[in-house]
């Protein structure tokens, strides 16, 4: 029996929540007292997967496949999981897996948790800590059913190096044409060097930046600190910013260490897709933007003032510290 894990990836290289699902896990094996698979469809060196304690790593190769499929990925996940007797099902919070993991849990026969934020408090019974209400609560849910299906939240847990000698093998589920009922006819890619999905920092700008003309300042920051540039809907409703960038309740969820909105009033929905990044910093004009209220530290200033010293601070810091 193992703890089964699906390693997101793209284009042959893992993503750092696949890198934080198996070390998830492995802490969980190490409960349990069991060895841990980890499935990769079309990934790239198992060698990123085996340092974070992966035992045996299945490989899939399908040119079919190459496009994220829900059905498909699902029917895969749940073959793998009854070749390896898999009792717990591990996978991300991640708009793909919050995809497939509903259907996977009714291929298993399992019960589903997103959103988990630590390991489980017990393992007999199976209880786990999920956030709930847009993270503004945290829960306890016992899981009763036979095989579990997890989903670790972004950025909660982390990647832990502990490295397992992992034995590749490949692996070729058998999938019918109604797998693949939803057709991908093309995929609109976002270009920023550094995505929201994986971003440790996000730098996100509201309609106080006053127009697209404006973002070279977003960028230098984001530049600077490595981090992904993100915007409020407004935003990317005008045409200011590619929806990609939109974060909130109906865009992207963010759950970065290190948040930083500018010009952003902090609509409720705003609000509810960040509420999981840990440290929020606001800057706005407006001392009664409701940003600040959930903000940890606050500027009030003007944005076309306070980005380019900021950013001007922030270049002499990286260049002291280099």
């Amino acid at each position: 029996m193992s703890i089964l894990v699906y390693t997101e990836s793209e284009e042959g290289k893992y993503k750092k929540i696949a890198q934080e699902a198996v070390s998830f896990a492995r802490g969980i094996a190490d409960k349990m007292d069991m060895s841990v698979t980890a499935v990769a469809i079309n990934g790239g060196d198992a060698s990123e997967l085996e340092k974070c304690g992966a035992n045996k790593v299945l490989q899939v190769k399908d040119d079919a496949l190459k496009n994220f499929n829900a059905a498909a990925y699902a029917d895969v996940l749940a073959q793998a999981a009854k070749k390896e007797e898999a009792k717990v099902v591990v996978v991300s919070s991640s708009a793909n897996a919050k995809f497939l993991a509903p259907l996977l849990a009714v291929n298993l026969d399992a019960g589903y948790v997103p959103n988990v934020s630590e390991l489980p408090e017990s393992t007999s019974p199976f209880k786990v800590k999920h956030s709930v209400f847009t993270n503004k609560a945290f829960a306890t849910t016992e899981i009763k059913t036979d095989i579990k299906v997890v989903g670790l939240a972004k950025n909660a847990y982390g990647v832990h190096e502990n490295h397992a000698d992992a034995t590749i093998e490949d692996f070729a589920p058998e999938l019918s044409s109604d797998d693949y009922n939803v057709e991908t006819v093309s995929v609109d890619k976002a270009t920023d060097k550094v995505t929201i999905a994986d971003a440790e920092i996000v730098v996100s700008g509201g309609r106080g930046l006053k127009g697209p003309e404006n973002w070279d300042m977003i960028e230098e920051m984001a530049d600077i600190l490595g981090a992904a540039t993100a915007c409020s809907k407004p935003v990317s409703d005008m045409g200011w910013r590619p929806h990609s960038e939109h974060v909130g309740q109906t865009g992207k969820p963010v759950a970065s260490n290190l948040y930083i909105a500018i010009g952003i009033s902090g609509a409720i929905q705003h609000l509810a897709g960040i509420n999981a990044s840990k440290t929020k910093v606001v800057i706005n004009n407006d001392p009664e933007a409701p940003f600040f209220k959930a903000a940890d530290y606050g500027i009030v200033g003007d944005a076309f003032e306070v980005v380019p010293k900021l950013n001007e601070k922030l270049k002499e810091f990286k260049a002291q510290n280099a």
